[in-house]
């Protein structure tokens, strides 16, 4: 048996280290490249197309009624070169209907009847809504008459639904503050390599939209405060002209300005005093919108400079409820999170107008809004807040498919905030939070489903497997893929892919054909053992020998994951030398390294030093020379 045991050792190690001069890629995949749609070096083909909507959606609050009515007038743009028969239409909010499939459990809190259509119109012409039946967050629309490339249609939705008592994602906040987010009929994405996306919501996995063009009219009663994706339209029409004032100057000032106090909301006089107000706001050229209401939480607001080039601001703003002492700095942290990714990392001027952080009971990105939760720790508050704001980035000005390829959006963002961290308190603070809170959820986790392949579609992965691919084994192959190319050229990499795929749908394939492209070396080696291996960290000292020129450390990669190698050196004279080799030492596939350390010094112990990338087994960390 021990013949057989080796044979199997060596075919796992193989799984992990072999090297692949073509990534293995869907069929549909690869259908998109040989259309031209994509191209082989990571650009998008001579014949990439997507298609777009404009949306006109009208809202209606009566907290602490539940009951949100909506009208929608849906402009969908067919440029792709097939003709469609049917559109698909995305109900998010379906997930909350009693029977619904979902990835856990839920209690009576988070019951709903969903979203209800009233009433729907084709180009004018009015028609039944007939329910799906057991398709609850999706439902397909039969057209009449096909749409042919090229061609547009009008669709108009009348529809109205009660928010859930428990907020999570979106769901009332408390009985007069709500948090809205997937709340309308929403046309799922058609695009070139998967047609028409119809993978169900199952409240884990999360979205995938095209960029569209919104104007969203949300209506409250006097006295109501309204934060929304987009830019507002009519502030001197819906606020008091003092705090209209004072939003305008919060647009050129780098110092937080109180919007709107909790004396302020004492005396009564924020709004318009008219029964309702109707808030319009407008944003182009994105993939959702979230809205967010309350007649008790304050408003803070500044500015930051995000391009220096175009003397271009953006406003960051925070609501929240009084009581919460960590938001009190939501906005100097979020002035501090789009400065940094704008400058920083990933180093592309914030792309969007506007970045509101909204105290609920999640963390949760959307187009210019994070609904994040207060935690008892301000470090942890902060970082999530990093988190949400980061994902500006991957997957809104990147429209990635969260569900099938959450590593897309979630390594970037889990990724930004790790570095973004260490720009504020002292690096092993922030690298010792990352290790705790993500790496050791995966370094310490022996279960089969820990060791999935990275490039796993997401929409067939549960918890943990999900968890752990979707945001920490893609981090941490981001942080071992920056020390690989080095800090300059992984940002080339990185900013030149945001270039060519802002506004449109990458998938894995051009990320890696663009890394590797802009990097000017055939990088496949560790897109291979990283994204399609089941490998995991575990590097051991397996020997120190002397040589005439000094000693040779024996390093083997039990794990077989393409890392970083450091050493810690403790020499008889107790003196110390710390040497470090990028992953690109495992880059011929092989199980060991030796590392040679010359010179006549006698070595005393040796130890790996494996800082975020936090080994399986660490007992063989260490080496000591015999007394």
């Amino acid at each position: 048996m021990k013949g057989f045991s080796l044979w199997l050792a060596g075919l796992v190690w193989g799984a992990c280290s072999a090297y692949a001069q073509e990534l293995h890629m869907p069929r549909n995949i690869k259908q998109a490249f040989s259309k031209g749609t994509r191209a082989a070096d990571g650009r998008p083909g001579r014949h990439y197309w997507q298609n777009r909507a404009r949306y006109d959606i009208a809202i209606e609050l009566r907290p602490p009624g539940r009951t949100i009515e909506g009208r929608e007038h849906i402009t969908y743009f067919n440029e792709s070169p097939d003709t469609l028969r049917e559109l698909p239409v995305k109900l998010i909010l379906n997930v909350h209907r009693p029977g619904a499939a979902r990835d856990s459990d839920a209690d009576p809190a988070y019951f709903s009847r969903g979203i209800e259509i009233d009433s729907l119109a084709i180009n004018g012409v009015g028609r039944p809504w007939k329910e799906a039946g057991a398709y609850h967050t999706i439902q397909d629309i039969e057209l009449s008459e096909p749409l042919s490339p090229g061609d547009s249609l009008t669709l108009f939705f009348q529809w109205h639904y009660e928010i859930a008592l428990r907020s999570d994602r979106e769901g009332m906040i408390d009985s007069t503050t709500f948090f809205l987010a997937y709340f309308y009929p929403k046309i799922a994405v058609y695009d070139d390599y998967t047609g028409w996306d119809r993978l169900e919501f199952f409240d884990l996995q999360e979205f995938y939209s095209d960029f569209n063009d919104y104007t969203l009219k949300v209506t409250v009663p006097a006295g109501y405060l309204v934060w929304a994706t987009g830019v507002l339209q009519n502030p001197t029409a819906v606020l008091g002209p003092v705090y209209a004032e004072r939003l305008e100057a919060a647009g050129r000032s780098d110092t937080v300005i109180h919007i709107v106090t909790a004396a302020d909301l004492a005396a009564g006089q924020v709004t318009a005093q008219q029964r309702t107000n109707t808030w319009i706001w407008q944003a182009a050229g994105i993939p959702d919108v979230a809205v967010a209401v309350s007649d008790h939480f304050v408003w803070d607001a500044a500015s930051v400079l995000a391009d220096s080039a175009g003397q271009r601001r953006v406003y960051v703003q925070a609501a929240y409820n009084d009581t919460a002492a960590a938001y009190r700095q939501a906005v100097t942290f979020g002035r501090h999170a789009v400065s940094w990714l704008s400058d920083e990392w990933p180093g592309i001027p914030f792309p969007y107008p506007s970045m509101t952080v909204f105290q609920g009971y999640a963390a949760m990105e959307y187009p210019m809004m994070a609904n994040v939760m207060v935690t008892p720790a301000l470090t942890i508050t902060r970082s999530l807040m990093d988190h949400e704001i980061a994902h500006t980035y991957f997957p809104f000005y990147m429209g990635v498919h969260e569900t099938r390829y959450p590593f897309m959006d979630e390594g970037w963002a889990v990724f930004f905030e790790l570095l973004m961290g260490r720009s504020y308190k002292p690096a092993q603070e922030a690298d010792d939070l990352f290790k705790g809170w993500w790496v050791s959820s995966w370094s310490g986790n022996t279960a089969a489903e820990a060791d999935l392949p990275l490039i796993t579609p997401a929409n067939m992965l549960r918890n943990p497997a999900y968890w752990i691919n979707a945001y920490i084994k893609s981090s941490v192959s981001l942080l071992a893929l920056k020390d690989l190319l080095g800090d300059d050229l992984f940002k080339k990499c990185l900013q030149e892919f945001i270039r060519r795929w802002q506004g449109k749908h990458p998938v894995p394939w051009d990320f890696f054909n663009t890394f590797s492209n802009v990097a000017g070396r055939n990088i496949n080696w560790f897109w291979s053992n990283w994204f399609y291996s089941s490998c995991y960290i575990d590097l051991a000292i397996e020997q120190v020998a002397r040589t005439p020129k000094g000693f040779d450390i024996t390093v083997g990669n039990t794990g077989g994951l393409f890392v970083p190698v450091d050493l810690l050196v403790h020499f008889s004279d107790n003196s110390t030398v710390t040497i470090h080799r990028t992953p690109a030492v495992w880059s011929a596939g092989q199980q060991q390294v030796v590392v040679a350390v010359t010179g006549k010094k006698k070595i005393r112990s040796v130890e790996l030093q494996p800082g975020v990338f936090l080994d399986a087994d660490e007992s063989n960390n260490k080496w000591a020379a015999a007394l």
